[in-house]
């Protein structure tokens, strides 16, 4: 954690009201900075579905309430700022037209950069702030070497957030402090028992905050209503034949095994999603690995470009282990991945990020999948 040094350092903090963001709260407060909380709330819970008072949502209702108790608690200020029109435009219609192309969007990292960051950031240069903070468990730092701001794995690799930040310029890297960098789930845990904070034992959200209900199907038929009309009874094909018709290709992704609703003999898998037809090709797992693949919308981090090929561990989904591979960048500003040995189930519309050990070199968004 950056350090607090002789003067009073004023501190944004983005507070969730869940245990990490909470906890960052009394770390902050207990090192004395003076701290203004901020809860920033993304949609709207009418127009998104689902159990809108489900607690474990990261931007509910009860997410507010909690966020707003533990700063009274600790003795800080904290707000709500409404961002649900940004938020709508730049994460949840790419949420539905990335679904609507055949692809599997990673919504976090286009609200870290777009959303949190930007606007926190713009938030705090207003309130005279000199940094924002995140209950992220992640670590920043800056690299005398290179002049350049690195974020890299936190201490508990098992909670490590590094995979969805892969999108923060330098200047947001610049203005940030992860407070958590140090510590264990159990660890901040008992933090939160220790600061008297009614939260420290609350449960994890898992699910994209927009959908509380975790059903994508539902949330796409209702943002889009004619979307089931358009695109049910399209093809499943088996080795070049159809097999059956299915619900409509956006309801489907790479990899899926359950729900196909065909009986082969065998286990098979969505290996292929064909939005300008309407169809799914379905085969055995083999089909699923892929060499490599290229990269989109690629934001370097630990340095400032990859002209040269480079070796690196690439994870190209939140709970991958990584896997080994060559990257370099094209002439036309995409990355080329190339794997040591195939991995399963390359997803178009996922994130691929780039790491030296537990360092985050970059990240873009998977554009094309290599045989």
């Amino acid at each position: 954690m950056r350090n607090v040094g002789e003067s009073k350092m004023k501190v944004v903090l983005a507070m969730s009201g869940g245990v990490d963001s909470s906890v960052a709260a009394g770390m902050l407060v207990e090192q004395g900075c003076d701290v203004i909380g901020i809860t920033i709330k993304t949609y709207k819970y009418e127009d998104v579905g689902g159990n809108v008072g489900n607690e474990t949502s990261c931007c509910s209702l009860d997410g507010i309430n909690d966020a707003r108790a533990v700063a009274a608690k600790l003795g800080f200020p904290h707000y709500v700022l409404d961002f649900s029109e940004r938020f709508g435009t730049e994460v949840i219609d790419n949420f539905v037209e990335e679904y609507l192309s055949g692809r599997t969007p990673n919504p976090c990292v286009i609200c870290n950069r777009k959303i949190k960051w930007e606007e926190l950031i713009k938030k705090a240069d207003a309130l005279g702030a000199d940094f924002i903070a995140t209950g992220h468990y992640a670590k920043v730092r800056f690299d005398e070497g290179t002049r350049r701001f690195v974020v890299s794995r936190g201490r508990d690799t098992s909670k490590d957030q590094s995979y969805a930040l892969w999108g923060l310029t330098q200047e947001s890297l610049s203005k940030t402090m992860f407070p958590l960098s140090g510590l264990s789930k159990p660890e901040v845990r008992a933090l939160g028992e220790k600061y008297g904070l009614d939260i420290a034992q609350k449960h994890e959200s898992y699910e994209i905050c927009f959908i509380p209900d975790n059903n994508y199907e539902r949330f796409l038929k209702e943002q889009r209503p004619e979307l089931e009309a358009g695109v049910s009874g399209g093809e499943m094909v088996m080795d070049e034949q159809v097999v059956a018709h299915h619900r409509g290709f956006p309801f489907y992704t790479i990899g899926q095994r359950k729900g196909l609703g065909v009986a082969t003999g065998e286990p098979v898998y969505v290996t292929a999603i064909d939005h300008e037809s309407n169809r799914i090709e379905i085969g055995s797992e083999s089909k699923l690995y892929s060499s490599g693949l290229i990269a989109t919308k690629v934001n370097m981090i630990k340095y400032a470009e990859c002209r040269e090929p480079l070796r690196v561990t690439v994870k190209i989904r939140y709970k991958d282990n990584g896997g080994l591979a060559t990257i370099q960048t094209l002439d036309d500003g995409r990355m080329k991945i190339l794997f040591d040995e195939k991995r399963r189930a390359i997803t178009q519309g996922q994130s691929a990020v780039f790491y030296e050990a537990d360092d985050v070199v970059g990240g873009g968004v998977i554009d094309k999948v290599l045989p």
